[in-house]
């Protein structure tokens, strides 16, 4: 019988664009959940919040590891594709890179919800503060690179450099009611202006 897909080796099934659509309904709702609750958030909850049945969520992730791993990831990717849709989208490189940076913030604030469970030792977990770095530095490196380009920041920012000190600016965030990070977040990006 005839290889009918063209001979290039067994083909990968796609997802359907509804079932990519529904895991992203499911990992966003998760994503919320862990930030309002905590990783050990039940199950049910994370169902409720994405509108499908626990069983769902256990057929697309049989473990919680496997579903901190699948949010972590979808997180990043989210941050990362940001980035080209805002420089396409934004009056000015330096507005692309703000709301990058909000948006970072965002992702920041998931992650300290998921930081218990990245540093349990959970192999699961090891290969993702690499693939934090090699996602969304490029990123971020990129619209400082615009924005430099444009003559609208200081050029001896690095994207490493600017992450951490963003990140450092949030932690404690959500336990400190009188801590406003996002202010303490415009006030570096509003120092990186040219003057």
């Amino acid at each position: 019988m005839a290889d009918i897909g063209g001979g290039a080796g067994p083909s990968v099934p796609r997802k359907r664009a509804d079932a990519r659509r529904n895991e992203r309904t499911l990992l966003d709702a998760a994503a919320a959940a862990f930030v309002a609750s905590g990783v050990d958030v039940p199950v049910r909850d994370i169902a409720a919040r994405a509108g499908v049945g626990v069983g769902t969520i256990y057929r697309h992730f049989p473990t919680r590891a496997d579903l901190i791993v699948a949010v972590y990831r979808h997180q990043v990717e989210a941050c990362a594709e940001a980035g080209p849709e805002l420089l396409a989208n934004s009056d000015t490189p330096y507005a692309a890179l703000a709301a990058w940076i909000h948006r970072f913030v965002d992702f920041v604030a998931t992650k300290h919800g998921l930081a218990e469970a990245l540093q349990s030792g959970d192999a699961a977990f090891e290969t993702l503060h690499a693939y934090f770095l090699d996602r969304l530095v490029p990123a971020c490196a990129q619209l400082l690179d615009a924005a430099v380009a444009a003559g609208e920041i200081v050029s001896d920012v690095g994207a490493y450099g600017l992450m951490r000190g963003v990140g450092s600016l949030c932690i404690g965030a959500g336990t400190d009611s009188n801590y406003d990070a996002r202010r303490m977040v415009d006030l570096l990006i509003a120092g990186l202006r040219v003057r």
